[in-house]
């Protein structure tokens, strides 16, 4: 009933959050990795549970089952395993999870496996229509490793990737193992110290889960809008592979074959990065379109270097070019993270949208979107696809009232005061939707308890009125801007400090809820004053103070490819200032009319800063004359 009370906002539906259920028939294989990144098919039939799939994984690869869970997804699997789709990667998890990395991948060998895993080199991994152009890269792959033509490591960045090559031995894939990411079991460039699943570069990102990612932002960059290049998760067996075993890693005639699950990207013959050119001269509409695309899914890195550049005609010097968005694995964080977008300074952001570009956005149905990534991509986490709802729906309400790609950036970007980050005012308006959540909860508990029956459920109404119609007015006088001094880190430093100790153990411990620790804008009022929307002062195209926290809090500078990493240079963990994972279907439901109802007199206060700013700018350029 709630849901069907959010139905009709966009041209989709709300159908909901819960995993859509597939009873298969017959046989089904799935791709089951470890912890350390050892990767295992397995058919399945269906008198198979969780206990018989540990035992045939205990017996191909000698890993120890006690005390470890089968993850799928957000779900720990039991007994029954029918809602596990076919090709579907699952994931074997410590129940109680330390950040030891010394035990080893172990190869799997022998006859007992060989009989279970009759999966070739490459496999996509629940394979559909989306993949059809990735199929075709397979085959070229498979025929050209068959003569001989292996795979070549690639030098730069922080986690394992490999070039997979064609007959002619040109570049055509680019291969990342998701147990060679950063700080994974089996990083080849000595960042380790974390199991699969565990808190990644940023909090939000688990090791192990940029991969699906990746394959996510293909998935939501319909009819190619931002020129994603084709994407998915695979399941990929070479020797070129990467294992920290400890003994003779680095020589090549002893390796052996290891199966991994993969993020597999058609690699783009390009010129350059945008790093290495100025960006003056890059189309509008191409930076919008990457640009609509990073803000639906919360990039949190799109820098420099993972633009690439190619040249449309054949002259010596730039002209026209196309620009191709990669490296999506830290999108869709599980909570509101702070985005990176290195295009928020660029001339072109600060231009309006085109009729074509607002028309594609209002075409755009997060709830459809968020079913069709449960469909394809099974293992993906409900906070993610929470997170790429609210982003969508600023998005959507942003560009119809009218405010251009710098603007909307700007929002959801945070800023620095002194050396203490602040929430964004995409967070603000969260967290004043959740405040709200929580005084409509506490009211309907309040009437369920039946204190003073009657007169109290007519207050109730009264209340629930006051809160809707005088949000607006709120909202325009206060402007939603940060409050004065230190004291919203108190709370938010108590939310930030439990999040980081119940990650560690998040099987027996219960993960503190966003309620436990709000702030409530009433609560600032009395004491701390607001300040105006015009803090926000920062100049479209120039390098302001802002602009520089932002590099720094990027943990690189921007320009800098992300093929050029130091040790030094890795993405700091940010603070959690919205969750959105922990709240009911109804209250979810509820969450979303209250953030869609808040961001009205948001856009206003923005606009008319924008619109001051303006006017300041030309009076003080007037006076110097």
């Amino acid at each position: 009933m709630a849901v069907a009370a959010f139905k009709g906002l966009f041209n989709g539906e709300c159908r909901g959050n819960k995993r859509m259920e597939r009873k298969s028939s017959g046989k089904r294989r799935v791709f089951v990795q470890t912890e350390t990144g050892c990767v295992l098919g397995i058919e399945l039939d269906r008198s198979d549970n969780a206990h018989t799939v540990k035992r045939k994984l205990q017996l191909a690869l000698n890993v120890p089952t006690e005390e470890r869970s089968l993850i799928y997804g957000d779900a720990v699997l039991k007994n029954d395993l029918s809602t596990v789709r076919n090709d579907s990667p699952l994931l074997l998890q410590r129940n109680f999870m330390h950040r030891s990395s010394s035990t080893p991948c172990l190869s799997p060998t022998g006859k007992d496996l060989q009989q279970r895993d009759h999966s070739g080199p490459i496999e996509i991994l629940v394979c559909s229509n989306h993949f059809s152009r990735t199929k075709k890269l397979v085959k070229e792959i498979v025929k050209a490793m068959k003569i001989g033509i292996d795979p070549i490591p690639v030098c730069g960045g922080l986690g394992g990737a490999y070039y997979f090559r064609n007959c002619q031995g040109e570049n055509c894939a680019i291969v990342k193992p998701t147990d060679e990411e950063p700080y994974a079991p089996n990083n080849p460039k000595g960042f380790v110290g974390k199991a699969l699943g565990q808190p990644g570069l940023k909090r939000s990102v688990r090791v192990g889960e940029t991969g699906f990612r990746e394959v996510a932002a293909y998935l939501l960059d319909y009819d190619n809008f931002a020129n994603v290049p084709s994407t998915a998760l695979v399941k990929v067996t070479h020797s070129i592979f990467n294992v920290n075993d400890g003994v003779n890693r680095n020589k090549q005639q002893e390796r052996k074959e290891v199966s991994k699950i993969a993020s597999m990207q058609q690699f783009i013959p390009h010129d350059f990065d945008a790093s290495d050119h100025g960006t003056s001269s890059f189309p509008v509409a191409a930076v919008h379109r990457i640009g609509i695309l990073d803000i639906r899914i919360l990039n949190t890195d799109r820098h420099a270097g993972n633009l690439l550049v190619r040249k449309i005609d054949g002259d010596g010097g730039l002209g026209q070019v196309e620009l191709f968005p990669i490296d999506h694995g830290l999108c869709l964080p599980e909570n509101l993270e702070d985005p990176y977008f290195e295009w928020i300074h660029w001339p072109q952001a600060s231009i309006p949208f085109t009729d074509d570009e607002l028309e594609y956005i209002s075409h755009l149905d997060p709830f459809r979107d968020s079913e069709m990534l449960r469909m394809e991509l099974p293992m993906i986490r409900e906070a993610c696809l929470r997170v790429l709802i609210v982003c969508t729906v600023f998005l959507k309400e942003a560009a119809t009232f009218g405010l251009c790609l710098a603007e909307i950036g700007e929002m959801m970007s945070r800023e620095f005061r002194g050396l203490e980050e602040e929430p964004s005012e995409l967070e603000f308006i969260c967290i004043e939707a959740r405040r709200l959540l929580e005084e409509r909860n506490m009211l309907f508990d309040n009437v369920k308890a039946g204190e003073n029956d009657f007169q109290f459920e007519i207050d109730c109404k009264e209340e629930k009125v006051d809160l809707t119609s005088n949000v607006e007015n709120n909202l325009a006088s206060h402007a939603y801007c940060r409050p004065l001094s230190g004291n919203i880190r108190n709370p938010l430093s108590k939310l930030d400090e439990n999040i980081e100790e119940w990650t560690e153990d998040e099987e027996n411990t219960v993960p503190p809820r966003l309620d436990d620790y709000a702030f409530a804008a009433h609560d600032w009022t009395p004491t701390v004053p607001r300040l105006s929307m015009s803090m926000k002062n920062v100049s479209i195209g120039e390098k302001s103070w802002r602009h520089e926290g932002a590099m720094q809090k990027s943990g690189y500078l921007a320009g800098t490819s992300s093929g050029n990493r130091s040790v030094n240079e890795q993405l700091p963990g940010s603070t959690s200032f919205v969750k959105l994972a922990d709240m009911s279907e109804e209250e979810w439901v509820q969450y979303l009319e209250n953030f869609r109802r808040l961001l009205y007199p948001a856009f206003s206060n923005r606009k008319s800063v924008s619109v001051g700013q303006r006017q300041r700018q030309r009076l003080g350029t007037s006076c110097q004359f």
